[in-house]
């Protein structure tokens, strides 16, 4: 595959559970190029939570390499996986997490202090990051003056914020009616057009279908990994 941004190899993970070793991960080997739009899928108990954490880097593997972006993460000790992570990925939850005191803006510029740029650049990128969900003109608002939707895109626009190489949205449209779940799943896949790679976790088919690429996980291992035939075919 051509400049693949993440590439996993044989990915171990256990845990212990009193003295017993439970293997959630039993060798995933995966690659994911630049500008991919990839749905992981799989049942509760099947790993895909346990393998997002991995990407993600909120987590390290028991075995195998994971290279993000041409770093060997999976033997960094947690200081500099943190240091990564805020780099490298930005991350979308099924709750959205922004501080409600806080206008949406100040939302979206809240990982920049942490990367400690000043005041000006802050709201310069968090407008430019709230352009691309289009919520430019409801930047000054609050959390509660804003709907269930606004409130993702927001959340959105927060993980994009440092221009990470990577966007992880774990079951973002969980919180969501129908309607709306279609609004924020199109503005992934706008966000992908415009060159970001997406990884999208989730447990629903539907919201799945907005992806190019599925993969399956069950006990631990790979089950499927298909691009869609709409892909294949050139109108």
């Amino acid at each position: 595959m051509s400049n693949p941004i993440i590439q996993l190899e044989s990915i171990e993970k256990s845990y212990f559970m009193g003295n017993q070793a439970i293997q959630a991960l039993k060798g995933v080997s995966l690659e994911i190029s630049k500008n991919e739009y990839v749905a992981l899928m799989g049942p509760s108990g099947s790993g895909k939570s346990t393998l997002m954490n991995i990407l993600g880097c909120l987590d390290s593997p028991t075995g195998g390499r994971y290279i993000l972006n041409g770093l060997d993460v999976s033997k960094m000790p947690d200081d500099s996986l943190a240091s990564v992570r805020n780099t490298e990925i930005g991350f979308v939850f099924q709750q959205f997490n922004l501080l409600p005191r806080l206008t949406a803006a100040e939302n979206v510029a809240l990982p920049l202090i942490y990367a400690g740029i000043g005041r000006k650049e802050r709201t310069e990128r968090a407008m430019e990051a709230l352009k691309k969900v289009g919520l430019e003109t409801r930047s000054h608002h609050k959390s509660n003056e804003l709907s269930g939707g606004q409130i993702q895109r927001v959340a959105i626009a927060r993980a994009l914020v440092n221009n990470p190489s990577l966007l992880l949205a774990d079951e973002p449209t969980g919180n969501l009616d129908t309607r709306t779940s279609a609004e924020v799943m199109e503005i992934f896949s706008k966000i992908q057009e415009a060159g970001n790679t997406v990884v999208l976790v989730t447990h629903e088919e539907d919201i799945a279908a907005y992806a190019h690429r599925i993969v399956r996980m069950r006990d631990g291992v790979i089950e499927s990994d298909k691009l869609k035939e709409t892909m294949m075919i050139h109108h």
